[in-house]
């Protein structure tokens, strides 16, 4: 039977008990969304092995990780590009641009929503209410930068400052 150890590293490891001591022992599983944020930023993606993995280290069921895991869009299921952006589509958004906001960056990306560009750079999602709605439309990047009234110039500086940066060594 693989241990937990065989799927984390003791940097892991360590970071998930830092997150741990903030609730009683008791109740290990308060910390399973800062867990999973702590793989994500580590493997870019939560993959079945690490939910089964985490479900032991929470002593919790592998189905109340995997569930927590699928209800926020901001995990990942599967590698995503080095940025993903996702834009809010939510009906405010929606009524202030969000909608043209995601079609621009698809055809200036040449993919599709949920894709990734060919180069591996950029995914692009459709988002839900990301609390800004008088700043519409609005896209978080890497889920932590948000960037709002994005105007087709605006998203055009993004991406082109997202590639420019990239590009430096």
């Amino acid at each position: 039977m693989n241990t937990t150890l065989d799927h984390f590293s003791q940097h892991t490891l360590s970071r998930f008990q830092h997150e741990l001591d903030k609730y009683p022992s008791d109740q290990k599983q308060s910390a399973v969304i800062a867990c999973l944020s702590i793989l994500q930023q580590e493997h870019g993606c939560v993959s079945p092995a690490h939910e089964k993995a985490l479900a032991q280290v929470l002593e919790m069921p592998v189905m109340a990780v995997h569930e927590v895991f699928t209800f926020y869009n901001m995990f990942n299921q599967q590698p995503v590009g080095q940025f993903k952006i996702n834009v809010c589509t939510n009906l405010p958004c929606q009524l202030r641009g969000g909608q043209k906001a995601l079609e621009h960056l698809c055809q200036k990306l040449g993919v599709g929503v949920g894709e990734t560009t060919a180069d591996g750079k950029f995914t692009l999602q459709p988002g839900e209410c990301m609390g800004a709605c008088a700043d519409a439309p609005v896209l978080l990047v890497n889920d932590r930068n948000m960037c709002s009234f994005m105007s087709h110039d605006k998203l055009d500086q993004l991406i082109d400052g997202l590639q420019q940066a990239e590009a430096k060594p």
